[in-house]
Order: C-alpha cells, then structure tokens, then sequence
C-alpha cells in the first residue's frame, strides 16, 4: 500500500518535461479556464455561507455560560465544512467537464510510452463527457457518504484532530481515481475501471495527495493542478495496464464487444 502511495506522488516527477516534449499545454486551456471559474464561484459562496452555518452549530448550545467560546468553535467547524464540501464539489466538476479534453492528454501519453497504439474503444466527446459525469457523480456520493460521519468525528474530544487528516485523505483517494479514470475509459467500462483503481488504490491516493496539496497554493495551484495531475496519473495508469497485463485483455474484450 505505502510502495504504491510514494509511486503515485513520484509519477509527478517529469511531467513538466513530458507536457512540453508531447506539447500538451494546448489542452489544457479550457480545463484550466474550467479550473478557476469553479473555484471562484465555490469561493464566493463559502465566504458567505461559512458564518451562516457557525450560526447554525451554535444554536445546539443552550446554555449562557461558554456560549461565546462555543460560538467561536462552531464558526471554525462551520468553516471546515465548508471547506470540506467546497473541494469535493471544485474536484469533481472539473474533473467531469474536463474529461473530453483530458482523454486526448492521456492517449498521447499512452502512444508515447507504449511504442505503438494498442486497440482501444472508440469514444466521442460526447462519451467522454457522459463518462466523466457518471464517474464523478458515482464519486461524489460515495465521498459524500464518508465525509459525513468524518465530519462529526470532528466534534469528538481528543481524537477530533483526525478528521482532518481523514478528510484529506478521502479527498485525495477520489481526486486520484478521476485522474486513472482519463486513462482506463479507453479500456473499461465503468464498472472495470472502478474495480481496477480499487486494486491499485495506493497509487489513486498518492496522485490525489499532491493534487489536493496544489490546491493550499492560490491561484498557481488551481492551474498547474489538472495538467500535472493528470499527466502523473497517465503514465502511472498506463504502466499499471502494462505490468497486469490488462492492456492485452482489454483488447480481447473490446474485439469480442464489436
């Protein structure tokens, strides 16, 4: 687990090398554009919703005495959802719009790494787009669903500090399996891709470590995060492919398919 984790976060050694020698930088254009017109948006509402949901914490204290310190602890909880919820949200909505526009990243990678060009499904715009809704919508719900008791493990004396780290944790797992997922749509189906990524999701983690730690840097983070982050997780994914031999039985599936 741990030697798939540091693969994960070593993948992202090189990519600037790679994004310029395959000169990728074009297709990242509008993701990026994507990138911070979410993260804008998502910014302005938690600037105005992170009081309103302290306020709201602080109404289950009824008590006059250690109201004013309650008030300033559920201000602080208050923001940490916000937070919380605000990344998951920036993640996936740029991770699903951006899917049409980061498969052909991915199959460059793929040819360049591979040699050759293996058989793969042939998909549309409109595919990838739909996949990567799905995906990410599937994603979201299951973050969604951990996030929740996490968050009230937050409230628990003492071992509350958790949460926090749990909660990056959770983030950066889905925000690895959305990068894989550029890769392995041209050789899955959904439901494959899904088991795949759980097989290696060490290597998920370690990308969406350094893709959620992009994310403390303003501005430079939000635009360097796609291009590095999907880059690393397109050569890792493809060499996962190759080491299972799942390159070879993908093209048996999608031969027997058409």
């Amino acid at each position: 687990m741990f030697k798939n984790v540091f693969r994960g976060i070593k993948a992202y050694g090189g990519t600037f090398k790679l994004i310029g020698e395959l000169g990728l930088w074009k297709y990242f254009g509008i993701p990026i554009l994507i990138s911070l017109i979410t993260a804008g948006g998502i910014g302005f509402l938690a600037y105005g919703l992170s009081d309103n949901i302290g306020g709201l914490i602080a109404k289950a204290w009824v008590w006059e005495w250690g109201s004013q310190t309650f008030r300033t602890i559920s201000d602080v909880i208050g923001g940490i959802i916000v937070i919380a919820v605000g990344l998951i949200l920036y993640k996936h909505i740029i991770m699903a719009l951006s899917a049409p526009f980061m498969s052909p990243v991915s199959e460059k990678i793929e040819a360049h790494l591979l040699g050759q060009t293996h058989q793969h499904r042939n998909t549309t715009f409109g595919a990838q787009l739909w996949r990567g809704i799905r995906i990410n919508l599937r994603n979201l719900f299951m973050e969604l669903f951990l996030t929740v008791p996490i968050i009230i493990l937050g409230f628990i004396p003492v071992i509350g500090f958790l949460s926090s780290i749990l909660l990056f944790l959770v983030q950066s797992y889905y925000a690895g399996f959305g990068n894989m997922d550029y890769t392995l749509e041209r050789h899955f189906e959904v439901g494959r891709s899904i088991k795949f990524v759980k097989s290696y999701s060490g290597v998920a983690l370690g990308n969406g470590m350094v893709f959620m730690a992009m994310l403390f840097f303003p501005v430079i983070g939000i635009i360097l995060v796609l291009p590095l982050s999907v880059t690393a997780a397109s050569t890792e994914t493809v060499k996962l492919l190759k080491e299972s031999n799942s390159l070879i039985l993908s093209e048996k599936h999608n031969q027997i398919q058409t």
